[in-house]
Protein backbone atom coordinates (compact mmCIF):
# COMPACT_ATOMS: atom_id res chain seq x y z
CA UNK A 1 0.00 0.00 0.00
CA UNK A 2 1.48 2.95 -0.92
CA UNK A 3 0.95 6.03 1.57
CA UNK A 4 0.92 9.53 -0.13
CA UNK A 5 1.31 12.87 2.48
CA UNK A 6 0.45 16.07 1.09
CA UNK A 7 1.55 19.46 2.71
CA UNK A 8 1.88 22.97 1.40
CA UNK A 9 -1.61 24.45 1.78
CA UNK A 10 -2.76 27.15 3.37
CA UNK A 11 -4.77 30.68 3.23
CA UNK A 12 -3.33 33.10 0.39
CA UNK A 13 -4.26 36.67 -0.95
CA UNK A 14 -5.22 36.67 -4.63
CA UNK A 15 -1.90 36.52 -6.57
CA UNK A 16 0.00 35.43 -4.01
CA UNK A 17 1.87 31.67 -4.60
CA UNK A 18 1.93 28.17 -2.52
CA UNK A 19 4.19 24.96 -2.78
CA UNK A 20 2.11 21.85 -2.42
CA UNK A 21 4.83 18.58 -1.77
CA UNK A 22 3.63 15.11 -1.39
CA UNK A 23 5.85 12.46 -0.31
CA UNK A 24 4.45 8.58 -0.91
CA UNK A 25 6.12 5.83 1.70
CA UNK A 26 5.54 2.05 1.80
CA UNK A 27 6.11 -0.11 -1.61
CA UNK A 28 8.67 1.53 -4.02
CA UNK A 29 7.33 3.55 -6.68
CA UNK A 30 8.90 3.21 -9.45
CA UNK A 31 7.42 3.67 -12.65
CA UNK A 32 4.39 5.31 -11.08
CA UNK A 33 3.13 8.68 -12.84
CA UNK A 34 1.85 11.17 -10.29
CA UNK A 35 -0.64 13.74 -10.29
CA UNK A 36 -2.65 16.58 -8.44
CA UNK A 37 -6.51 16.85 -8.40
CA UNK A 38 -8.59 19.26 -6.48
CA UNK A 39 -12.07 19.76 -5.35
CA UNK A 40 -14.00 22.29 -4.18
CA UNK A 41 -17.28 22.50 -2.54
CA UNK A 42 -20.11 21.58 -4.44
CA UNK A 43 -18.12 20.28 -7.29
CA UNK A 44 -16.69 17.20 -8.88
CA UNK A 45 -13.09 16.47 -8.24
CA UNK A 46 -11.04 17.95 -11.16
CA UNK A 47 -7.74 17.21 -12.48
CA UNK A 48 -5.06 20.03 -12.14
CA UNK A 49 -1.11 18.90 -13.44
CA UNK A 50 0.27 15.60 -13.53
CA UNK A 51 3.94 13.67 -14.04
CA UNK A 52 4.81 10.89 -15.69
CA UNK A 53 8.04 9.06 -14.29
CA UNK A 54 9.93 9.73 -17.59
CA UNK A 55 8.94 13.42 -16.28
CA UNK A 56 6.77 14.46 -18.95
CA UNK A 57 3.98 16.80 -17.65
CA UNK A 58 0.42 17.52 -18.65
CA UNK A 59 -2.01 20.69 -17.40
CA UNK A 60 -5.35 21.29 -16.88
CA UNK A 61 -5.86 24.43 -19.01
CA UNK A 62 -7.15 26.94 -15.84
CA UNK A 63 -3.47 25.95 -14.94
CA UNK A 64 -1.62 26.52 -17.52
CA UNK A 65 0.90 29.49 -17.22
CA UNK A 66 0.26 29.88 -13.51
CA UNK A 67 1.42 25.69 -12.19
CA UNK A 68 3.99 24.01 -12.60
CA UNK A 69 4.59 20.22 -11.62
CA UNK A 70 7.90 18.89 -10.32
CA UNK A 71 9.33 15.46 -9.20
CA UNK A 72 12.04 14.03 -7.38
CA UNK A 73 11.78 10.19 -8.68
CA UNK A 74 14.58 9.45 -6.06
CA UNK A 75 12.41 10.87 -3.29
CA UNK A 76 9.27 9.46 -4.42
CA UNK A 77 7.90 13.46 -4.00
CA UNK A 78 6.00 15.49 -6.20
CA UNK A 79 5.53 19.16 -6.10
CA UNK A 80 3.13 21.59 -7.33
CA UNK A 81 3.71 25.44 -7.24
CA UNK A 82 1.24 27.39 -7.70
CA UNK A 83 1.66 31.58 -8.84
CA UNK A 84 -1.19 33.85 -9.70
CA UNK A 85 -3.37 32.06 -7.66
CA UNK A 86 -7.34 33.48 -8.16
CA UNK A 87 -9.89 32.64 -5.85
CA UNK A 88 -11.32 30.27 -8.31
CA UNK A 89 -7.84 28.04 -7.12
CA UNK A 90 -9.82 27.49 -3.75
CA UNK A 91 -10.03 23.46 -3.14
CA UNK A 92 -8.83 20.99 -1.04
CA UNK A 93 -5.90 19.59 -3.33
CA UNK A 94 -5.04 15.49 -3.60
CA UNK A 95 -1.88 14.09 -4.93
CA UNK A 96 -2.24 10.60 -6.62
CA UNK A 97 -0.36 8.19 -7.66
CA UNK A 98 -0.94 6.13 -10.96
CA UNK A 99 -0.57 2.57 -11.23
CA UNK A 100 2.79 1.09 -12.19
CA UNK A 101 3.97 1.32 -15.88
CA UNK A 102 0.91 3.05 -17.24
CA UNK A 103 0.08 5.81 -19.30
CA UNK A 104 -0.44 9.09 -16.98
CA UNK A 105 -3.94 10.06 -16.79
CA UNK A 106 -6.00 13.35 -16.23
CA UNK A 107 -9.00 11.01 -15.11
CA UNK A 108 -9.11 10.00 -11.74
CA UNK A 109 -9.86 6.34 -12.73
CA UNK A 110 -6.37 6.10 -13.79
CA UNK A 111 -4.71 6.71 -10.40
CA UNK A 112 -4.15 4.14 -7.60
CA UNK A 113 -3.73 5.77 -4.41
CA UNK A 114 -4.54 9.36 -3.05
CA UNK A 115 -3.83 10.88 -0.02
CA UNK A 116 -6.06 13.06 2.23
CA UNK A 117 -5.86 16.14 0.80
CA UNK A 118 -5.02 19.91 1.70
CA UNK A 119 -6.75 23.26 1.96
CA UNK A 120 -5.70 25.57 -0.57
CA UNK A 121 -8.07 29.09 -0.13
CA UNK A 122 -7.56 32.25 -1.75
CA UNK A 123 -9.20 35.41 -0.30
CA UNK A 124 -10.05 38.41 -3.02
Amino acid sequence: QVQLDESGGGLVQAGGSLRLSCAASGPPSRGRGMGWFRQAVGKEREFVAARSWSDTTYYADSAKGRFTISGDNAKNTVYLQMNSLKPEDTAVYYCAAGRQWRAISTMPEGYEYWGSGTQVTVSS
